[in-house]
């Protein structure tokens, strides 16, 4: 059944003022950004700067660590994101091809625990680290990274997972292979999309992540790059608009090129699931 002319173009039109929508805040970041002192003060502000300056770049580098607030940043998402794959790639081998009432109640407790808020958990995540001596240390963030992307990277797998023929597995335990070389041998590499997919979902969770990085971290050399762009809102709330806009602006491009990879893989991986060999 063809869509009729006006129906699409009804489409077309609400999937463009979605894109517009979700394009505006970082459209008038990237305008901020570039502008002088002089017209963020202006009453009539425009979309494209007047006299576009490298300034608040310069002032935002002088002013906070961001390039070492960046490193922290990129080590505890890097980290959270291998320990989560690695850890969630047999969980989800083991949810997905055994149908037992422990892999359902898994599965139940991944869903569940999604809904559970940051403020419910911080408090025993604070005590737990506590005891461990791993707060105000990069390593405890990762810890908790990893606890908190699990769950999401468990279920995505596991649906991956699940989109493998058995029969390949049942032919490599016809030749020998036991569950463990099955799984780094022949399930692993077919994941290889998912897996991928699911490590920058990880990644791109822990590099934007404020609430436990602000409640954990206290050391100003160990805080990531989201605590540091708060730095730039003074004690009464003012915030110094110029140089903050440059300095989330550059926090967001990583952001933005993980979720370009992301697209890419994702898209490969169904194309190739969708190609009979």
């Amino acid at each position: 059944m063809r869509t009729s002319t006006p129906a699409r173009v009804g489409q077309y039109t609400a999937l463009l003022a979605y894109l517009v929508f979700l394009a505006f805040p970082f459209l008038w970041l990237v305008s901020t950004a570039f502008k002088p002192p002089r017209e963020l003060g202006s009453l009539h502000p425009t979309w494209i700067p007047e006299d576009p300056t490298l300034a608040n770049f310069r002032q935002a580098f002088d002013e906070q660590p961001l390039l070492h607030a960046a490193l922290n940043s990129l080590l505890a998402a890097l980290a959270a994101a291998v320990v989560a794959v690695l850890i969630a790639t047999p969980m989800a081998y083991a949810v997905a091809r055994r149908r037992t009432r422990l892999a359902k109640a898994v599965t139940g407790w991944v869903v569940v625990s999604q809904a559970f808020p940051f403020v419910l958990l911080i408090i025993p995540l604070f005590l737990v680290l506590k005891n461990l001596r791993m707060i105000n240390s990069v390593p405890g963030l990762v810890l908790v990274y990893v606890v908190w992307a699990l769950p999401f990277a468990l279920w995505m797998l596991a649906g991956y997972v699940r989109a493998l023929p058995p029969e390949l597995e049942e032919a490599a335990a016809v030749d020998g292979a036991g569950r463990v070389r099955t799984l780094v041998s022949v399930t692993a590499p077919l994941l290889a999309p998912g897996i991928v997919a699911t490590a920058l979902f990880a990644f791109i969770t822990a590099w934007n992540e404020f609430f436990f990085a602000l409640v954990l971290l206290k050391t100003p050399e160990k805080q990531t790059l989201p605590v540091v762009l708060t730095h730039f809102i003074g004690a009464e709330g003012v915030a110094d608009l110029g140089p903050l806009a440059a300095a989330a602006f550059l926090a967001t491009l990583p952001s933005l090129v993980v979720f370009a990879i992301i697209q890419r893989r994702i898209t490969g991986g169904m194309l190739t699931g969708a190609v009979k060999s």
